[in-house]
């Protein structure tokens, strides 16, 4: 069995109680997860997860800067 694990942060465009520059964003790390009868093992693992390394990632794979 594949399980996706998904945590994630949602702010509310009108939540006062984060800084104006996080409002109205979300934030997810998604995972996929083979779970088997001697174990698990996460096939998304390899991905990076780091905002400097996605940007890195997606930057080289898409020519783009941030």
């Amino acid at each position: 069995m594949v399980l996706t694990v998904e945590p994630g942060l949602y702010f509310q465009t009108d939540d006062l109680t984060v800084p104006p520059k996080y409002r109205g964003i979300g934030v997810r790390i998604e995972d996929d997860v083979l779970v088997t009868k001697s174990g698990c093992n996460n096939l998304s693992g390899d991905i990076p997860s780091e905002a400097a390394a996605v940007e890195a990632w997606i930057s080289r794979d898409l020519e783009i800067e941030f």
